[in-house]
């Protein structure tokens, strides 16, 4: 089942949340919709459910519009952040309630159950209350009780954002397997784009309430369509520069940007892996201010003669740190980089 939203725009009071926003999800369709805290994904996400009315603009599910319809007659399942279960019913009662209050036969409730039980690594759980559960539990038990009665979309807000960090990539590659064999169309909102790019076919980013780009994973990491989606979806340095013959100054260093006219100012995006830097004394234009273990991973942060601070990251054993530490000067080469005129 398709989900079609057209030029949604939604205010809560002075504030705009949702800023004439399109966009379309094909059947069996799995998409994130991704960008910061307060940026429109869980209010869009909330107007598809029926949760939240919109200011104007239209939604279909399939050839339907839905926009004037109520939540209970969407037929959306919608799984919450916060599990939500009902603390005084067992794992059966609260996957079933739903089934329950649509009268569904007890014989065919309890058949469907089980069904759900099964697909979601449960049995063996279903007369135990959501308090002897651990959080991954009870978020399957969640997902459960939405798609019990066979939703024509399911929407998830945050799903993993309250289960701690390794139970949580665990249930990103549950909730992927999981998509593949219910194949229902799928739309669940994050702010982690590790999450979105591991589990959506497609990547949604939202930002102050507007679309910034749409994409495939791959699309949006090798040619973000703004300056904000370069630096959201990567650890990157966002620097002002100028243009001169074809190049971008930043103080001492020098980017190619042959497509751009003389005197033009422009932003530079240089993600942190894109940013090489070895210990010379003759080719130097960076200070080292400090160096920062991150795992398998080392930061080296720099200043750059005449201009900006920027970081770059290397593999922990990489040759180019050799003498590389806080003080040292070093040279800095930039593999590729991203500019975006300045309006």
């Amino acid at each position: 089942m398709s989900i079609e939203v057209e030029h949604l725009t939604k205010r809560f009071g002075s504030f705009l949340a949702v800023d004439d926003v399109s966009f379309r999800v094909a059947p069996g369709e799995l998409v994130a919709l991704l960008g910061p805290s307060g940026g429109g994904k869980s209010t869009i996400l909330r107007i598809i459910a029926g949760l939240e009315r919109a200011d104007s603009g239209t939604v279909s599910i399939g050839e339907d519009r839905v926009e004037h319809l109520d939540a209970r007659d969407r037929r959306v399942g919608f799984v919450f952040q916060h599990y939500a279960l009902f603390r005084h019913m067992n794992v059966r009662e609260n996957i079933g309630f739903g089934l329950r209050v649509a009268d569904v036969k007890e014989k065919e409730r309890r058949a469907r159950v089980d069904e759900l039980l099964a697909l979601m690594g449960l049995d063996g759980f279903a007369e135990r209350m959501p308090a002897q559960l651990s959080g991954g539990q009870r978020q399957r038990v969640a997902l459960a009780r939405a798609l019990a009665p066979r939703p024509r979309l399911l929407l998830l807000d945050e799903p993993f954002a309250a289960i701690d960090a390794k139970v949580r990539q665990e249930l990103r590659t549950w909730l992927r397997a999981l998509h593949d064999e219910t194949h229902v169309t799928s739309v669940f909102v994050t702010h982690d784009q590790e999450e979105a790019f591991a589990l959506a076919e497609r990547v949604m980013i939202l930002n102050h309430g507007r679309l910034e780009q749409a994409g495939s994973p791959t699309e949006i990491v090798d040619s973000p369509a703004t300056e904000f989606v370069a630096q959201f979806v990567a650890d990157a340095n966002s620097l002002s520069a100028e243009i001169r013959g074809g190049r971008a100054i930043i103080g001492a260093l020098s980017i190619p940007a042959p497509d751009f006219p003389d005197c033009r100012s422009a932003r530079v995006v240089i993600r942190a892996y894109e940013l090489k830097l070895w210990r010379s004394d003759t080719e130097a234009i960076a200070d080292v201010r400090r160096v920062s273990a991150l795992g398998d991973r080392v930061r080296v942060d720099v200043n750059i003669d005449g201009g900006p601070a920027m970081f770059g990251h290397f593999p922990r054993r990489s040759g180019l740190l050799e003498g590389v530490t806080p003080g040292s000067r070093v040279a800095l080469e930039v593999t590729s980089a991203l500019i975006y005129p300045v309006k």
